[in-house]
């Protein structure tokens, strides 16, 4: 804890009554440590107050059964051991005893959290698990085999030169410059040596033969494999028109891209978003944090209308406009001549940076030449198997039966990769564990951020409770009379109503 901050609320170790907690929470301390006190029936937990993905308030989380849900991003946490029990959170909380004295309820002795497990460290068994892909998906595999004991040799190729990071930050925080680098691994180096997980970085996958169960390395080397995990993530679309090659134009999927906009952003004086994606806005909020002028081309009548409706979109707009940017609208560049593009319309926009967001797409040659089942994306079943037994796929290239939507469905969500990457991992050790996780993003636009949840590729109508102008408002996507999806500004705990509803409404 900061010198300059004091403890919150009272002392723990002294006592405090049920009538001091509000809405089944109280915020206090012991010692210099703040600890949340949270009721779930007849017990009562005491737990770290700040979850350890973005440190969100937990005090304003929802409790469900014996877990709590943080209400930035949805992580959740197990309020009897301090485990992280869902994304995006990783890391466990520290939590402490609690003893009851007559009316009163005293904290005692905190407790170690749990530590990262280290499972090969025991007898190792003989199976070989081959991961391909180094995002999300990837990584929480990994991490969930060994924390579920699996003892064998775990293999993570990954084709980037970095290790696993927070994807999510490179378009946000950190191309911003309000995040340091040393936010943006999962895990340090040393996680996956003492893990015993081979992480191959800078390594291509050329083919996978699944009769003889071996992947083939871009260098022809063979990796057998027992079971196998595709996670190969999604790659920029390219933006085809003349100009597009030159060292000026650049697209954002890695760290090493984020890193080429901050330094060209180093002495742009104008920058020119191609694309008004999610991801092209926040570079374009990023970018106007760093002082630059922004212009941002796009065919849509609206920034994100088709998935956030009309209303939305026009927010959306004008908070960009308010924070300086310039929209072209229903229009397209059509060639860059040096630092000159020249618009669809006629007009002429002169940039010395030029970013491209106009989508990604899924990477699926290695499934499609293997002969997996593919349709818009890899074909799992519920428990995210492919159709060839023993091959698992998770993340942006997954096309799931979501239970919810009643469609299967294809995602490129941070979250939802991370949570299959976690039940794809139980399921390569055997356990049937059907994947209906309803799907989760958020997106960040200056100080507002929009959360989501549900999936909705296409609705009927839109139920509005609030003001989408006062930056406080829930919006229902719903059709044929069914609610698909939920966006909310500000309005984090009925968000994770929302959420907890679509989850108890499953067929």
């Amino acid at each position: 804890m900061t010198e300059d901050k004091k403890p919150s609320g009272p002392d723990l170790t002294g006592g405090v009554s049920l009538t001091e907690f509000k809405d089944g929470k109280l915020l206090g301390h012991v010692g210099e440590e703040d600890v949340l006190l949270v009721q779930a029936g007849s017990d009562i937990f005491a737990i770290e107050p700040a979850c350890s993905h973005y440190h969100g308030p937990l005090a304003e989380g929802l409790v469900v059964d014996d877990t709590i849900r943080c209400p930035w991003h949805h992580a959740c946490f197990s309020l009897r051991t301090g485990e992280a029990t869902r994304p995006p959170a990783l890391n466990a909380l520290a939590v402490w005893d609690v003893a009851r004295d007559g009316d009163r309820i005293v904290v005692q002795r905190k407790r170690e959290a749990p530590k990262p497990s280290t499972a090969h460290r025991s007898a190792p068994t003989p199976e070989k698990f081959v991961i391909v892909g180094g995002g999300a998906a990837g990584f929480a595999a990994a991490e969930t085999l060994r924390r579920e004991g699996f003892s064998g040799a775990i293999t993570m190729l990954s084709n980037d030169a970095a290790m696993p990071v927070d994807r999510p930050n490179l378009s946000k925080d950190y191309l911003a410059g309000n995040a340091p680098e040393d936010w943006l691994p999962l895990r340090g180096e040393d996680y996956y040596q003492d893990a015993g997980i081979d992480l191959r970085l800078n390594t291509d996958v050329s083919a996978i033969d699944p009769k003889a169960r071996s992947v083939t390395l871009g260098n022809g080397d063979k990796l057998p494999f027992d079971r196998l995990l595709l996670a190969t993530g999604a790659e920029p679309v390219k933006l085809r028109i003349p100009g597009a090659d030159q060292p000026h134009v650049h697209t954002l999927r890695s760290v090493a891209d984020s890193r080429a906009i901050i330094k060209a952003a180093g002495s742009a004086k104008r920058a020119l978003v191609i694309g008004a994606s999610f991801i092209g806005l926040e570079v374009a909020a990023s970018l106007r944090a760093r002082k630059i002028e922004v212009h941002v081309v796009a065919p849509e009548e609206r920034p994100m209308q088709k998935v956030l409706g009309p209303e939305m979109g026009d927010f959306v707009r004008a908070l960009h406009e308010e924070n300086g940017v310039n929209f072209h609208l229903k229009d397209t560049v059509e060639k860059l001549d040096g630092t000159r593009a020249t618009l669809k319309s006629g007009a002429v926009i002169e940039a010395d940076l030029v970013v491209v967001g106009i989508g990604v797409k899924p990477r699926l040659l290695l499934a499609e030449q293997a002969g997996l089942a593919a349709d818009r994306g890899v074909s799992v079943s519920e428990f995210l198997e492919t159709s060839i037994a023993g091959i698992f796929a998770a993340g942006d290239i997954a096309r799931w039966p979501d239970p919810h939507s009643r469609h299967t469905i294809r995602v490129e969500h941070w979250v939802v990769a991370e949570r299959q990457g976690q039940t794809a991992a139980r399921n390569m050790l055997g356990t049937r564990e059907r994947f209906d996780a309803v799907p989760f993003f958020w997106s960040q636009h200056y100080d507002v951020p929009i959360n989501y949840v549900g999936h909705a590729e296409s609705f009927d109508d839109i139920a509005i409770d609030g003001s989408i102008s006062g930056k406080d408002c829930l919006l229902k996507y719903r059709k044929g009379g069914r609610v698909l999806a939920v966006a909310s500004i500000y309005r984090d705990l009925d968000n994770l109503k929302a959420e907890l509803e679509m989850e108890r409404s499953r067929p």
